[in-house]
């Protein structure tokens, strides 16, 4: 909580590093405000908004890289915050600080409406679920897409050809604020499956019937101390799949099953080949000839 009201997100790391992922990418990543903007340009499609773990977490960040360059190559005009973005209150409100909740979705309703912000895409389901279905009890309108639905629909619309052939058993893990939440099951599925030489293979638990990973309802920063640990109940499934690669779209899903099948594979319960990959990441491995 302390985190999240004093720094503005749930690390309690610095704003000034909110910009630290765009040093490590090649291509130009428009911030706004950059060029003295006081309103999202008229030609600029999509706010990409990078959310907390997307900017901090490393392995999120390879998702935000992905994205980003995923866009650029499609020839998609969007538009970053950097310092400018701050949480979106979602875990706060999940843990049950209502208060704050509403502190966080006031000021960044405020800023989006003062930007002009239309359409938003995000590459985490909880941002997703907070800015598109909560923010609205605060004035907040946007049409606010997640990242699988649009590379999805690039990849449709032949902006995105996936080349590269791989040979491999992929499963999907749904996350509960992307699936059972917002009903989206087929997109991610979709880019999975359109990688050249893939192999879906469905969990026992999917889809509408998925399991969460152990990090919904803010567990994400609490410790478990009774029973089976959530994201090892969920990993031994993954693994049960016979899959080398466990798909997935939500940062926090990314953190609980990457180190399920760590912890699984220093106990030589998994192969040493099994890796945890957001959707974005594995598309941009395949578009890359």
């Amino acid at each position: 909580f302390k985190n999240v009201e004093q720094k503005g997100n749930p690390w309690g790391m610095n704003a000034s590093l909110r910009n630290a992922w765009i040093e490590e990418v090649d291509f130009e990543v428009p911030v706004f405000g950059m060029e003295g903007e006081e309103e999202i340009p008229a030609d600029v499609e999509y706010l990409f908004w990078v959310g907390c773990a997307g900017a901090y977490e490393d392995r999120a960040k390879a998702t935000t890289k992905a994205v980003a360059e995923l866009l650029n190559e499609a020839g998609v005009k969007y538009m970053v915050l950097g310092e400018g973005e701050t949480c979106t209150g979602d875990p706060v409100r999940r843990a049950g600080n209502e208060l704050l909740f509403l502190m966080q979705a006031m000021q960044n309703v405020e800023m989006l409406h003062e930007i002009k912000a239309r359409k938003i895409v995000v590459t985490c389901p909880h941002c997703l679920n907070t800015i598109g279905r909560e923010y609205p009890q605060v004035g907040g309108e946007y049409e606010v897409v997640h990242h699988t639905q649009l590379l999805a629909k690039l990849v449709d619309d032949g902006r995105l050809t996936p080349v590269k052939h791989v040979n491999e058993k992929v499963t999907y893990h749904d996350p509960c604020y992307l699936g059972r939440h917002n009903k989206i099951y087929v997109p991610p599925r979709e880019l999975v499956a359109g990688v050249p030489g893939v192999t879906l293979v469905e969990m026992e638990r999917s889809a509408e019937r998925s399991f969460c990973c152990g990090a919904g309802g803010a567990r994400m920063w609490m410790e478990e101390t009774l029973g089976t640990r959530v994201n090892m109940n969920r990993t031994d499934e993954a693994l049960g799949t016979g899959a080398t690669t466990v798909a997935v779209g939500c940062p926090f899903c990314n953190v609980m099953i990457s180190d399920g099948v760590t912890a699984r594979q220093s106990e030589g319960e998994a192969g040493e080949n099994v890796q945890v990959k957001d959707v974005a990441v594995m598309l941009l491995e395949a578009v890359k000839k």
